[in-house]
């Protein structure tokens, strides 16, 4: 038997998480699907510039695991801007400290992960959450939409 997949931390959500190529119809468009933490990976090592040991910290997973998401990664961009294919940043396996729930009928406290219903306790299944974090960007992900 595996082990199951340990959630990986993302600290960034990219306001525009579709892109297409000009000039193509939308009945010929093909799209690449780029997880959130495949986008997170290539975030950290290209643009913040960290090496792999302090991504791969910054994701809490381990150093291989990170090299496996960037790989992935690059080869979903690179395939998508010489095939012309769209790129859809949506799902994956993840967790974040944007924002913390709070369930009012057992008082447990929760982080959203991708594969949890961020509106259903994960102690006592009660439907009776709310966003404990006043934070501006809590407000654009806590608020109704999904995560998907």
């Amino acid at each position: 038997m595996s082990r199951p997949t340990k959630f990986r931390r993302v600290e960034f959500f990219p306001e525009n998480n579709y892109f297409v190529p000009i000039g193509k119809s939308k009945c010929d468009l093909k799209e690449i699907i780029l997880k959130v933490e495949e986008l997170e990976a290539m975030r950290l090592k290209d643009i913040e510039e960290l090496n792999q040991e302090e991504c791969a910290k910054r994701m809490k997973i381990s150093r291989q695991t990170f090299q496996n998401i960037i790989d992935g990664a690059r080869k979903k961009v690179a395939m998508a801007l010489t095939e012309g294919k769209a790129i859809n940043i949506s799902g994956g396996h993840y967790t974040t400290n944007h924002c913390k729930f709070k369930c009012m009928d057992c008082e447990t406290m929760y982080h959203i992960n991708y594969e949890q219903d961020k509106y259903s306790c994960p102690n006592c299944g009660s439907q009776r959450v709310i966003c404990s974090k006043k934070a501006e960007f809590c407000g654009q992900w806590c608020h109704g939409k999904d995560i998907e």
